[in-house]
This record gives C-alpha cells, structure tokens and sequence, in this order.
C-alpha cells in the first residue's frame, strides 16, 4: 500500500509540475513566473537599488555621462547627435521597454500575438486603415529625402537593441512575464510607426455619422443643428487677423451627388473622451518679470506607465529637457536654452471617405469617371496567439485601403469605402521634433514645422528674445465647403482632393497686439480664414475661459501660470445651470432631497473642486437633461453622432419652446423646460441610489478619476480614486479617464526657469517607487522643478551611470 501512496504522490507531483510548466490559452505557465530568482519578485527592486557605476555600449564614438536627479529623470550628456539618440535609446528602454514595444505592436495591428483571437477584429480594423502602410511610406521618403534623421533614427534604435540583447530573465518587465513573451529588436521603422500611432489616436472623422444625420434630418436641419461655426466662437488665431496672402483656387463643382444610404456599420475608433489640450504664451508686457511664459498640458488618457518619459538631452551645440514619448527621437514638448513649444490638438478633418464600385466581384477594378482603374491588394498575415495566422486581403484603391466590404464591419454586400488619409503619404514628423530640440529663435521654428504631416497640431512657441507664436501646423486638404463632410462617391474624380493647402498659408500668428497665444482645441480662425476648415469635436468652453482669463490678467507670474493649468471653473456649467434652475420651476420643491440639492446648486461658485457636491448634482441633472432632449435621435440604429453641449445650451436658451424639443410618439407638446424637469426627476432617482450605496456625493468619489495600466485588466497596476477636481470642458480636465497627461511652464528669462508633473513616475516596473510616485502631486496641482542641469552639478543626484 506504502508503494501505491508514493506512486501517487509522485504522479501529483509530476502533474503539477507539468501544470506550472505549461501555458494554458493566454495564461503563461505559472513556474517561471513563480521562479524567485527569474519571476515577478525580482521586479520588486527600485532603480536605486540596481544602479551602475559604467555599462558598456557598443558603437559609441565618445564616452556619455547620465546623471538621474531624485525623481529618476535623466539627464544625458553626450559629444554628439549620434551618442546622444543611441544612449536615449539605451536610456529610454531600461525604463520603458515593455510600454515601447506594446504600443507598436497596437500600432502595427499585433496585439493578437499577445493576447490571442479577443484582439484579432481591433487588429483586423487597425491594419485596413493602413497605420503600418502609413508608416513604411515614412520610412521610405525619410531614408531619401532626409538620410541624417533616418541616420539618427537607427543610432536610437541600436540604443534599444543593446539594452534588449543584455536583458535577463530577472530584469525582464513583468508584463512580458505575465503575458509569456520576449521583446523583439527594435527599428527605425517602430519610431516611425509610434508616431503614426499618435496621429490614429489624436485625429477623428464624423463621415459615416454625418452621412447618416443628412438621411435622417435633412440638409436644413442638420445646419440648424450642427452648426460650421456658431455663435460665439473664440478661435485660435485672434479675432481679425490680416492674412496677408492671396489664397489658392479651389474649384467646387456644378451638382454634388452623395451616396444616399443610411449605413449601419461600425465608425472607425474615434479620439478618447476627454482627448484635448491646453497651450498658451504670454509676452513680457503682460508678465511681472518682463520675460516670455509658455504652458502646455496636453490632456489624454491617465495611463500607466505613463505615456511620457522626462528627459534631459545635452550636447555641447544644445541643452533639452521635457517630455518623450518612450520609442521617438528628441524631446516632444519642452524647451532649451532659447525657446520653449508645446503642442495642442488641432483637430482638422484630414480623413475622408470615398464608396468604391467594382467591375465585378474580382475587386480588381473600381470604376473611376469613365474608366475602370486597377486596385492592389495587400495580404495582412495577423499571427494569432494559440492559432494559425489569419489572413486578411485589403484591397488599395488611388484614395487608400478600403477599410469597410463584405468581408469586415459592414451588414451589406455592396458596402465598400475606401479611406483617403494624410498618413498614408510619406512625412517625417521626427525631424521636426529633432529641429526644434536646437532651434534658437522664431526663424527656426517655422524651418522645424514645415517638416510636419500629422496628426494637426497646434504649436505655441516662445523665446528669450521676446516672441510668442502660435502656428496651426499639418498638412491640410484643399477643399470645397462641405468637402468630406459625407461619404463621397468615388466614382466621380471631382470628390478628390484638389492639393494641399500651402504650407505658407497655415494659420498662424506672431506677437499679437493682445500680448498672448493660446489654444484649447478650438476653431482655429474667424470666418475671414479663406480656406474651408471642419470638424465636429471643436471645443467651446476651455478656449474661452482660458481667452477670458488672459485677457484679464497682468503682472503674470510661473505661479500664476499654473494655477491657470489648475483652474477648475466650470463654464459650462456657468452658462447652463442659471437656466436649468430657472425651468424646473415646481419641480425644485418636490421633496426635502430635492430642495437640499436645488439649495447646494444655487450656492455654487461654479468651481469643481475636488470637496464640492454641486458638481455632481450638475453633471447628472445635465446628464439626463442632454439625454432627454435627444433622446429621438438616439433611438436610429445607424451610427450617428449628437449635437454638443454648447448647442444644446444655445438653443434651450434662445428658442426654449422651438419644435426640435418636440418628441415624436407622445401628445403632448414638449419643451426645453419639459426635458430639464424630467432631467431632474431623473437626478433625483439617480442620487437616491448613489447615495444608499456610495454615500459620498462629493465630486472626486463620484468621478473617481482612475491612472489606468495600458492592459485594463491589470488593475494592481493600476492607481483609482485619485482625489483631485476638474472635468472635461474644463481648463483642468481631469475626468474619469482622462486628464492633464504633462504639465509644464516654462519662463524664459536670462536663465531659463521651468516646471513640469505628469501623473505617473519614471519607471515602467509597477514594482519601483517610482512607478506612480507623481500621483498625488499631480493631483494637487504641484510641479517638480525642472531647470536644466550643468553635468558638474552635485545636488539632488540620485546615481549617474557612465556609458562607454
């Protein structure tokens, strides 16, 4: 019996050794990860803890010296370019290597090899609107218009590649070890595709819902509803701007026929909620110093590991700091020791739509004008983890991929749009970047942009010298009005694009009587612009706080500035909630809950700070209110997309009683009053609930803003219920899952003094104490000083590594 026990025994133990050793789906196999000397615990040491003296790296033509100061933030000094990219490379991928590759492979449509079949439709979407062609189009017209950048991009990636080829079991990061793969070598290409993969992030089109709003409404109320440029707007370029060019011809043609169908297919990923941004300049007549301040906070998902990496970037020709984007050249925001940019989203409609007829069912014709011309065919081979490869055929057409067919996203047989898409047209957004790191003066900056595709931003600029800029940067559509506003018929050559507009006549502005630049994301001129300009998501409530604020202010200080960054007055709320209040009539006098909630709305200053109730009640009462007015229009099937908030609001004020509040179905007639004081029962029932369960209906527990892991189902990983106030439309958006991703001001005097947080922490090992240790001063409000350093400088150093 003895024998049979141990036989057993022993045939457990074989089992469960077999278990922990072999992966099961996408779970890896639990030994190696359990493993103490190569699993997850020997990511629980801290950089401090593993820091070298000297490492050596291969094809260096000089020694380089990197000291980190005591947030972890680098500071690089090396003899020349090459050195410089090859050890930001080395650098950045000690610390971010996992964040780099993840984010290329998304970009690239390869999450599948990494998480198995439940990525292979996002992948599917993400090769057919041709992220990867895009980016091998860059990295053609890099290598042979600009070899020194694409010199520099291998030099970067050769930094990488050495930090890879050294890279233990025990150091791997443990996402890698959690998801039970290895990192692949790095290219000059993935930079390229990295930044193709912000401009996807970043750009939107409202095509397909526009389309089907022009179905549904009609043309005369879909302008009453959704109008080019309302009342009030406060644009980019100051009211009144002189041009001062002749613009280019543009020929709208005679008849316009648009395909008629309503659509029921799936709308491409469209930017995050909340995806949005501030800049701004204020010259030295304005500020307490005489001197120039610059700030930036772009605002984008809250993830960790956060998608910026500070820096600091030296050679004896120039000193930059600021904020990278692990896997790209140079420093993306930030400054030097003569100028300071940052970057806001321009939101230009620079993708269109086009139906495509084929000859037949070969797809390999399509019929343009009179003639049928040749398609081409891309053959996607999407690996699949724990399957065989999955192969998908894209079908190329003169305006890009068709995206949608039969065969992807869409209900019918003969639905097929192809997308036409600045991206897929060679650029090289990295010299930019690269030329604005050692630009000296506003000559040099203009020189830096002209290199600029996409996606459209607008770049706020200053100097030591005295100037302040703003410039709409990208490579613009030449359109008609109304161009790329539907789908269009692309068998009529007329809907094609008619150039680009001239690069000298993008929009900009330097040194304006006002005394300051900004953008939030807004229209980027006044009805004088003489080019055709669209998009749907323009914001109508940061711009004109923030305008409100400058223009009001003087003597500016660093700290004024950022406060400014910090501002949680709610506009929106400002210019809605009188009038709410003034509908509900009765309704306010329902219950003791409700004359609680009325009185906290009526003594609100309108501020959503973290502590306050009011916010809540608000953004609920407006919630349901929103939902109750368009409530017809969200009943179509096909997508559509809703008119925005500051509409809404205009038209509940000047026309409270207009038919468009009318309800199709029901007898009697409704008004805008009508959908308010159904809004507020609704609220009332909403808080009824909250309260029993939550408690607490302060705003930052009921928003609970979240830095979230880029895999969600990380949640350790991840850090919830941040308390901090703000909100989307306002100057400080932090909403649930999306926020200021860097905060920085920059005051550019004789020496430069300068400050930035972002809401996360140096490290990309969840494991360091600098993984998140920005967080909470963040979340404050508070900023790390971030003057340049002199490499003899001996306070604040953390450690410092030599490279040779």
């Amino acid at each position: 019996m003895k024998y049979i026990g141990f036989l057993v025994a022993f045939a457990l133990t074989i089992a469960l050794a077999v278990a922990v050793s072999t992966p099961f789906g996408t779970i890896p196999p639990l030994a190696p990860l359990l493993d103490p000397y190569h699993g997850f615990w020997q990511n629980s040491l801290s950089e401090d803890e593993l820091a070298e003296d000297e490492l050596n790296l291969s094809n260096l033509s000089s020694e380089v010296k990197v000291i980190y100061d005591e947030n972890l933030i680098p500071h690089v000094f090396a003899e020349n370019d090459a050195d410089l990219y090859r050890a930001q490379g080395y650098i950045t991928a000690k610390h971010r290597l996992w964040q780099m590759e993840f984010q290329t492979m998304a970009a690239g449509g390869r999450l599948s090899e990494i998480v198995g079949p439940m990525a292979l439709e996002l992948d599917r979407m993400t090769r057919r609107k041709g992220l990867a062609f895009g980016a091998e189009k860059g990295a053609e017209f890099i290598k042979q218009n600009d070899p020194e950048s694409y010199a520099l991009l291998e030099a970067y990636a050769d930094g990488v590649n050495q930090y890879i080829d050294q890279l233990s079991d025990a150091r791997l990061p443990v996402e890698y070890k959690i998801l039970n793969y290895r990192p692949e070598h790095w290219t000059a290409f993935k930079s390229i595709l990295l930044l193709k993969y912000m401009t996807d992030m970043l750009v939107g089109d409202r095509d397909l819902e526009y389309s089907n709003l022009r179905k549904i409404l009609g043309e005369v109320m879909l302008d009453k509803l959704y109008p080019e440029y309302p009342q009030g707007v406060d644009p980019v370029i100051e009211p009144g701007h002189d041009w001062g060019f002749t613009p280019a011809t543009v020929n709208r043609p005679d008849s316009i026929s648009y395909p008629d169908d309503l659509l029921v297919i799936e709308s491409l990923p469209q930017p995050a909620d909340g995806t949005g941004s501030n800049n701004w300049a204020v010259s030295g007549s304005k500020t307490k110093s005489g001197n120039p301040i610059l700030a930036n906070d772009p605002h984008l998902s809250l993830n960790l590991p956060s998608l910026w990496y500070s820096m600091q970037l030296t050679t004896p020709s120039h000193s930059v700091k600021g904020a990278t984007l692990p896997g790209a050249l140079g420093v993306i925001s930030g400054f030097n020791e003569n100028i300071a940019w940052g970057v806001t989203n321009a939101t230009r409609d620079t993708r269109d739509w086009y139906k495509i007829t084929y000859q037949d069912d070969s797809r390999k014709a399509y019929r343009y004008g009179d003639k049928w011309e040749q398609t081409s065919f891309r053959i996607e081979e999407i690996k699949v983890k724990g399957e065989p490869v999955y192969l998908d055929t894209v079908v190329y057409t003169n305006y890009g991929p068709v995206v949608y067919d039969r065969t992807f996203n869409a209900n019918r047989q003969d639905v097929n749009f192809a997308l036409k898409w600045n991206v897929h047209e060679g650029s090289n957004e990295q010299k930019t970047f690269l030329m604005l790191n050692t630009a000296k003066n506003h000559d040099d900056y203009n020189a830096a942009l002209n290199s600029y595709t996409a996606p459209a931003q607008n770049f706020v600029f200053a100097s030591k010298s005295g100037d302040i800029a703003m410039r709409i940067q990208g490579k613009f559509p030449l359109k008609w009005k109304g161009q790329g506003k539907f789908f269009m018929d692309g068998a009529d050559p007329r809907m094609e694009w008619q150039g680009y507009i001239p690069n000298e006549h993008n929009a900009s502005t330097l040194n304006p009587s006002r005394g300051f630049v900004s953008s939030a994301n807004q229209h980027p001129t006044d009805s004088t612009y003489p080019y055709y300009v669209f998009d749907n998501s323009y914001e109508f409530y940061r711009n004109r706080r923030l305008n409100s604020r400058l223009s009001e202010m003087n003597q500016i200080t660093v700290e004024d500035m950022q406060a400014l960054q910090f501002d949680d007055y709610y506009l929106h709320a400002a210019e809605a909630l009188p009038l709410m209040l003034e509908l509900v009539g009765a309704n306010a006098d329902s219950d003791e809950d409700a004359k609680k909630y009325i009185g906290l709305l009526k003594e609100w200053d309108f501020y959503a700070d973290p502590n306050q109730k009011a916010p809540t009640l608000f953004f609920i009462w407006w919630k349901n209110t929103y939902g109750q007015v368009w409530s017809d229009l969200s009943k179509n099937v096909a997508p559509i997309v809703l008119p925005n908030y500051y509409r809404t609001v205009q038209l509940m004020k000047d026309a409270p009683n207009d038919p468009v509040f009318d309800l199709r179905g029901t007898a009697e007639i409704e008004t805008a009053a009508t959908h308010v004081q159904q809004g507020f029962k609704e609220m009332l029932a909403d808080m009824k609930i909250w309260e029993a369960e939550q408690g607490d209906f302060s705003w930052a527990n009921y928003k609970q803003t979240k830095v979230q892991h880029l895999v969600p189902q990380f949640k350790s990983f991840s850090v919830e219920n941040v308390y901090t106030g703000g909100g989307s439309g306002i100057l400080n958006a932090t909403s649930n899952r999306a926020g200021a991703s860097w905060r920085m001001v920059v005051e550019l005097g004789e020496e430069v003094n300068a400050f930035g947080i972002y809401p996360g922490g140096q490290s990309g090992n969840p494991g360091s104490k600098y993984y998140s240790n920005f967080i909470n001063r963040w979340a404050n409000g508070e900023y790390l000083n971030f003057d340049l350093r002199k490499s003899d400088q001996t306070e604040g150093v953390l450690f410092q590594t030599i490279l040779n």
